[in-house]
């Protein structure tokens, strides 16, 4: 089959033109995303996680190469189910979480080595010390939720020293490791242009413009005074009708109620965080 010359120029120039591209902000829900951590104990391994992880995620859908990261994790969310150890991680022989009350990571470059893995460099500031590090990143999935959102997760993995932050208890030699392995458990929800939960609910209606027909006025003879008609009504007295006529009345639309997310406002400091700072003011004041 031959394919007209009008048309195959038209096939080619819609074929060149180019992709657009589609940009999606996720703010990332700190109710359900976690920073984990791992470090040597003697022969062992202790592990924790600190639970306050706050940032977001700008995704180019048809190059992930052009999308970033930013996240910011509170140290005192620290919690290795262990109130002692928590306390002395905090404390200045560790992370002196007095004077760097929060470890950030802002993406520098993605590199995707196919639609939902790749690796993910960046600047991570800790203990006051910024340094570039590189995790090895996992798209979990991206979808719709229960409630009309839509939603992404993340998990990204690697390692640091944290000699290269300036936290040097026990390095070289002692009971605690000087390798930290990570674990990013992130999940996003999808903002629209405002920067609310984007939903998937139809926009609302326009207001309707909706004639109404008014109260017939009755007809009396010619000498007779005029009576216009009323009406009761059930949460008012008789009303007298004016002349016979049609009158547009406009009626504005419904309130339109917003779809329900599964997240929450930024929650406020823990109990367990006031604890832990007072702990550390009353040990190292």
């Amino acid at each position: 089959m031959t394919v007209p010359p009008l048309l195959a120029g038209l096939l080619a120039a819609i074929l060149s033109l180019p992709v657009l591209a589609e940009w999606q902000t996720y703010k990332i829900d700190n109710t359900h995303s976690f920073a984990n951590w791992e470090i040597r104990h003697v022969v062992a391994l202790t592990s924790g996680t600190f639970y306050d992880v706050q940032g977001k995620l700008v995704v180019e859908s048809s190059d992930l190469a052009k999308s970033s990261v930013e996240a910011t994790i509170s140290l005192y969310s620290l919690n290795s189910s262990h109130m002692k150890r928590d306390v002395h991680l905090l404390s200045s022989d560790f992370l002196n979480a007095r004077d760097y009350p929060e470890m950030k990571f802002v993406s520098s470059k993605i590199s995707p080595l196919d639609s939902e893995k790749g690796t993910l460099t960046g600047q991570l500031t800790l203990h006051g010390v910024s340094k570039p590090v590189t995790l090895d990143y996992q798209i979990l999935g991206v979808g719709k939720d229960p409630w009309g959102g839509m939603r992404m997760g993340i998990k990204a993995t690697g390692q640091i020293r944290r000699s290269d932050f300036g936290i040097q208890k026990y390095v070289p030699y002692g009971p605690v490791g000087n390798e930290v392995n990570l674990t990013l458990l992130i999940e996003g929800i999808r903002l629209d242009a405002n920067g609310q939960p984007w939903s998937a609910q139809a926009p609302a209606q326009n207001a309707k413009v909706m004639a109404l027909p008014v109260l017939e006025v009755a007809t009396q003879p010619v000498n007779a005074a005029p009576v216009a008609t009323t009406v009761p009504t059930p949460s008012a007295p008789a009303v007298t009708a004016p002349a016979a006529s049609m009158s547009t009345v406009v009626v504005p639309p419904p309130a339109q109620t917003p779809a329900v997310q599964d997240s929450k406002p930024d929650k406020p400091e823990s109990l367990e965080s006031q604890l832990k700072k007072r702990l550390l003011k009353e040990l190292f004041n």
